[in-house]
């Protein structure tokens, strides 16, 4: 399955001048790196995948649209991610609350270390 081209596009505004970013696909979707690290996704599943600071990942979780995000694979089998988010999200989703959660995901890749 695709990723969410619309989606994709919207972050892509919200992205679009952060310094070191690029953009790459991963885990079936639109990946939008910061000096190596994915920040957020456009995922295949039409919504977000975030990465964010691994200490925030139980109150986010309590906000609306937010659940773990599981790395599937015969390596991780379907395992939970403590610091990464799934968010759902598409053209309905108010680009205020889209820039919240494009927000937290850039925040924490840039307070990682450049690869």
């Amino acid at each position: 399955m695709a990723y969410d081209e619309e989606l994709a596009e919207r972050v892509r505004e919200h992205v679009e001048r952060e310094k070191g970013l690029t953009e790459k696909r991963m885990f079936g979707g639109l990946a939008f790196m910061i000096n190596g690290h994915l920040a957020v996704s456009a995922s295949s599943k039409g919504g977000l995948l975030l990465r964010v600071d691994p200490t925030d990942t139980d109150a986010l979780l309590r906000e609306p649209h937010a659940r773990p995000f599981e790395m599937r694979g015969r390596e991780m089998g379907g395992r939970e991610m403590n610091g990464w988010l799934y968010v759902d999200a598409n053209a309905m989703t108010p680009d205020d609350e889209l820039a919240r959660w494009i927000g937290r995901g850039v925040g924490y890749a840039r307070s990682l270390p450049a690869k």
